[in-house]
């Protein structure tokens, strides 16, 4: 009856113990989403008039989340080295007890006759421990192979903390990038919804001039057709680069962290110089590249970790000494001494470590190999990276050069259709057809020079050259960032 007791006790408590998944309730999700909404741009400088580029690149640096994100693992990783010194040091742990029992243990002792045979009780039964006994100890203790290995292990999270910087680099590189090229496209919609405004009213009067003048006889059917087939392209044309434009705002909002609602507007500048040459060949490039990027530098760093993983192995291979000494205190009071100390000295060797360390070295030797290729691969694509962005840049340089001479060849054909206009030569429905081409002329070229912007940005990104990097963004304002952000840019060669 007792064991069925006891037994039902038991699965009672295991019962107990059993635990269930439990979705959050919508009250919970809703708190949730409500404090995620309004930490989400909070504690930053509210916007203040226009945009400019070196701002929205400054707020990048300063609120981007993505940015934030990699800050906590730097955080993250200093704390965890932080937290692996500790490991190197001894042992000293406090132990303190209390034991009760109903009743006495006492004992006794029997004669032995020979090594297989008692004889008669020797003496009565007798106790030498109280009933309720207390105890207390302070243990210190050293073990050099587990020192050696948290040492190792130190050294590992050191390095590890080193690749959190690294991807921290990388990640500012990227939102920076990605901030040029989202702001100047920003800027081309800007310009295109401008100009669009200008010319929807007037193309739709157009188009009902020209049905007018079909309708009484003035014109052919075909050639208003044609006229008008013309003005629909022309209007596909631009709505089409509109809707590639659309979300340059949205995108540029939330790489500065601002709500994507937000209307904001951006500085549009009337001038666009091109940024200087970059002053370097490729194979200087290369080399910068080599030196400076992230991902090598990470590359070298887990290689350095796996070096360390070796010098693990044969430590775990060597016998281990740990020295100890506690004093102690107990409350018996049939112990002629309470208080003593003990020390001591032990010597253990895992022999299993000896005969797996080859498995376990050539472990470490596959994945330095496979850590090497990796090095390798990173290095030809970072190789191609700077070839490709410094071909980019080239056409790009070129490809604007285009777009600004055919704009310029446009511009002169609009005024020179303006005076026929204005001299009643043309008909109006060719001025607005060339308006129109000079409209596309325009979007294309604010479309060229953020391409320019962009591989300006990319081609300095490709080296891993990083002229905000040693920039306290946090301790500075907005405005503050801004201007030292645009002198180091100028450096560069940006002529913005």
């Amino acid at each position: 009856m007792r064991s069925a007791c006891i037994l039902t006790i038991f699965c009672l408590g295991l019962a107990g113990c059993a635990v269930t998944p439990v979705p959050l309730s919508p009250p919970e999700l809703a708190i949730y989403a409500e404090d995620k909404h309004e930490r989400v741009v909070a504690d930053q400088e509210p916007l203040s008039g226009r945009v400019s580029l070196y701002e929205a690149m400054a707020r990048g640096l300063k609120y981007n989340l993505d940015k934030r994100v990699e800050e906590m693992q730097v955080m993250l990783r200093d704390q965890q080295l932080r937290v692996a010194h500790y490991s190197k040091l001894p042992r000293l742990v406090s132990n303190t007890g209390y034991a009760n029992r109903d009743n006495y243990a006492g004992g006794s002792s029997v004669r032995i006759l020979d090594s297989r045979t008692v004889g008669a009780e020797t003496l009565t039964s007798s106790s030498s421990s109280e009933r309720d006994v207390r105890s207390a100890d302070l243990q210190f203790s050293w073990h050099i192979l587990d020192f050696g290995l948290s040492w190792i292990r130190a050294k590992q999270a050191a390095d590890k903390a080193m690749i959190a910087r690294e991807a921290r680099r990388r990640v500012i590189n990227r939102i920076v990038e990605d901030v040029r090229t989202a702001y100047w496209r920003a800027v081309t919609a800007t310009r295109l919804i401008w100009s669009l405004q200008r010319l929807e009213g007037r193309v739709e009067r157009a188009m009902r001039d020209t049905r007018a003048l079909t309708a009484r006889g003035e014109s052919s059917p075909l050639t208003s057709l044609t006229y008008e087939r013309e003005l629909v392209e022309i209007q596909r044309e631009i709505r089409r680069l509109h809707g590639d434009l659309s979300t340059a705002k949205a995108q540029l909002a939330a790489l500065m962290n601002v709500d994507p609602g937000s209307d904001f507007k951006v500085v549009v500048p009337y001038r666009m110089p091109q940024p200087r040459l970059l002053g370097k060949n490729a194979n200087e490039m290369v080399a910068a590249a080599l030196f400076n990027r992230s991902e090598l530098r990470e590359a070298a760093y887990n290689q350095l970790i796996n070096d360390k993983e070796a010098e693990a192995a044969i430590l775990e291979m060597l016998p281990g000494v740990s020295f100890s000494a506690a004093p102690n205190w107990n409350s018996n009071q049939y112990l002629f001494n309470n208080h003593w100390v003990t020390w001591g000295a032990q010597a253990s060797w895992n022999l299993m470590k000896v005969f797996s360390y080859p498995d376990r070295r050539a472990e470490v030797d596959a994945k330095d190999a496979l850590l090497d290729q990796r090095a390798l691969a990173v290095t030809m694509a970072v190789m191609t990276q700077v070839h490709v962005s410094r071909a980019r840049l080239i056409h790009a340089r070129r490809r604007f050069r285009s777009a600004q001479h055919y704009f310029d060849v446009q511009q002169r054909i609009v005024e020179q259709i303006r005076q026929a206009l204005s001299a009643g030569k043309v008909s109006e429905q060719t001025a607005i057809r060339e308006e129109m081409n000079a409209l596309v002329a325009r979007i294309k070229l604010d479309l060229a020079y953020t391409e320019l912007q962009s591989s300006f940005a990319n081609a300095y990104a490709s080296m891993g050259l990083a002229p905000y990097d040693e920039i306290d963004h946090e301790a500075m304002a907005v405005s503050e960032l801004s201007s030292e952000l645009k002198s180091e840019w100028r450096r560069l060669g940006d002529r913005f």
